[in-house]
């Protein structure tokens, strides 16, 4: 079978799992060996400075590979050997439509204004707690909301420099529909699970369970998206 190297642009470990065991899962003719930040001993700064999900699973893949080509030794030799190999980075939120789309690619420092944080992220707690005060008085039917995500898949086997970055990255994406509940329910989640009722059902994310969060979620309708592209192209 084919083999291939994905080094996802996170150190979020749960996410690397969760990542691997769906592609393979939809795998058809290739083995993955799915890699994180983790290998590279160095810190790597990732840049997010796009104004859409889209930008910003781009540059972290640029600021990744930025990285790379400033490094003296042969590091994506050392990571992908004679592998062909891909950098996979995404960026997904929560998108309201009572609120124009907020708080979108802010989702994770939603309430960090309040906090003074900066752009560092702010805790789950404080993130719920200012989305259902935006929400205050506003029915359930009016509160339809969505999570996105967009993933950004670049080949570095066929990169002769940066430009072809945006030229030859490939873009993938999924969401869940739903509603924002009127409170919080649940404690099997995190982020804004308490607060997502999926179409279709009547208990939150954080109550579901990641099972069958992970059967519907944005990232696997995502990841499946991706995993058919690949099937595709090594058919």
């Amino acid at each position: 079978m084919k083999e291939c190297t994905i080094l996802l642009v996170t150190h979020n470990k749960h996410k690397v799992e969760e990542i691997r065991a769906m592609l393979q899962e939809y795998s058809q003719s290739v083995v993955y060996k799915v890699l994180s930040l983790d290998v590279i001993p160095e810190k790597v700064e990732i840049v997010e400075d796009g104004t859409t999900f889209e930008e910003n699973a781009l540059a972290k893949n640029v600021s990744l590979m930025r990285w790379m080509f400033s490094q003296k030794n042969n590091v994506i030799e050392d990571i992908f050997s004679n592998e062909e190999g891909w950098l996979l980075a995404d960026d997904s939120g929560l998108e309201v439509d009572a609120l124009q789309g907020a708080p979108g690619i802010y989702s994770a420092r939603f309430a960090a204004g309040e906090l003074g944080t900066g752009m560092e992220n702010s805790p789950d707690e404080a993130n719920n707690a200012k989305l259902l005060r935006e929400l205050d008085g506003i029915p359930i039917p009016s509160r339809q909301a969505r999570f996105r995500c967009v993933m950004a898949l670049t080949p570095v086997s066929n990169l002769a420099d940066l430009s072809d970055l945006i030229e030859q990255t490939e873009f993938f994406s999924g969401s869940c529909e739903g509603h924002i509940a009127l409170e919080g329910h649940g404690k099997k989640g995190f982020g804004y699970d308490p607060l997502f009722i999926p179409d279709g059902y009547t208990q939150s994310f954080a109550e579901l369970g990641e099972s069958v969060k992970n059967s519907i979620s944005h990232r696997f309708k995502a990841l499946k998206n991706l995993a058919n592209h690949l099937n595709q192209k090594y058919r």
